[in-house]
């Protein structure tokens, strides 16, 4: 396989393709239209303080924020672009309810599509790095529709996931199970430019992440762990940095080392679940973790091997270097 730096995405997929004689060119459509789609809303991102696109879109998605008309561009573009390829048998959005069907004059495949088609939009008007998550399972069901089993697997039977991050540049990350690679647009030619091959994140970082303002409504022993990350005995010290947005925070983490925190909230002890999305954040980013050498886990177990439930199912996250996050455990175990 050709290594330089500045093979396109394109070249990358199907250097990947030749490796298996079992491919059928199946997969490599998928993401290759996908790559479109995000390059399309990347050229919206960008345009986005001098087009009547920012602000919010009038109605709330299924977990009850605001919807952005950049979000809805770019869960409508997706959805276009995805939906007539021949390659998915179903999609699902976190911005919408339930599974997205393709359209029956469409043909159907053997892959579902979950993805985050903008996270981090409440930080759009501020001009704060924002990205498109996605994770891609192959069908289980014998239905030709996808159904929601389909969906409903396990982090660990990913057959890909990855990110796209709009800011200074924008950059498509992504993982097959064989190492993780990143690829940044090149605006004249309009490719994606292999920037970052086999990215290793370090086994320990020196960074941590999380939104201390919820500090009052976390466990003991989490608000424990924060405080290690913070004690001046620690050498050399950690560092606090927090962008609230998810990608742009694993991002970092990825490139750098150090540890992202969302704890799950006590202040309703009925539901004693993260606000982030297991199917369309958490699985995806722990998938590519996992492949870079990190580590995923709600505090307990590891995001990857959690059997989910419901679509829209809400987890704790604590995702990064493998031993800053299995510290994390120690101290959410009480071990420490």
């Amino acid at each position: 396989m050709r290594t330089a730096i500045g093979m396109t995405v394109t070249e990358h997929i199907l250097e990947k393709q030749r490796e298996n004689p079992e491919a059928t060119g199946a997969f490599t459509r998928l993401l290759s239209e996908l790559i479109v789609a995000a390059k399309i809303i990347s050229r919206e991102v960008n345009k986005a303080g001098i087009a009547d696109i920012l602000g919010y879109a009038g109605r709330e998605n299924i977990q009850g924020e605001e919807v952005q008309k950049l979000d809805e561009f770019a869960n409508r573009t997706i959805i276009e672009r995805m939906s007539h390829i021949g390659q998915l048998c179903a999609m699902a959005s976190e911005e919408d309810a339930d599974l997205i069907e393709i359209p029956s004059k469409y043909p159907k495949g053997n892959y579902v599509l979950i993805y985050d088609p903008l996270d981090g939009s409440s930080n759009i008007d501020v001009n704060v790095s924002i990205g498109t998550i996605f994770s891609i399972h192959r069908k289980i069901s014998s239905d030709e529709d996808g159904t929601l089993s389909d969906v409903l697997q396990p982090g660990y039977k990913q057959v890909a996931a990855g990110y796209f991050i709009y800011g200074s540049s924008t950059m498509m990350v992504y993982t097959t199970g064989q190492g993780v690679h990143g690829f940044t647009l090149l605006p004249g030619v309009g490719e994606f430019l292999l920037s970052h091959e086999n990215i290793q994140m370090p086994q320990r970082g020196r960074i941590f992440s999380v939104n201390e303002s919820y500090y009052n409504y976390w466990s003991e022993n989490v608000q424990r762990l924060v405080n290690h990350f913070k004690s001046p005995d620690n050498k050399p010290a950690y560092t606090a940095r927090y962008v609230g947005s998810l990608v742009s925070d694993f991002h970092r983490n990825l490139l750098k080392g150090g540890i992202f925190m969302y704890p799950a909230d006590t202040r309703d002890p009925k539901k004693p679940h993260g606000k982030l999305r297991l199917m369309c954040e958490a699985n995806p980013l722990a998938f590519v973790a996992k492949e870079a050498g990190g580590y995923a886990s709600t505090g307990e177990k590891p995001i990857l091997d959690i059997e989910p439930e419901e679509l829209h199912q809400r987890v704790p996250l604590f995702i990064g270097s493998k031993e800053d996050v299995e510290l994390a455990e120690r101290y959410l175990s009480g071990e420490i």
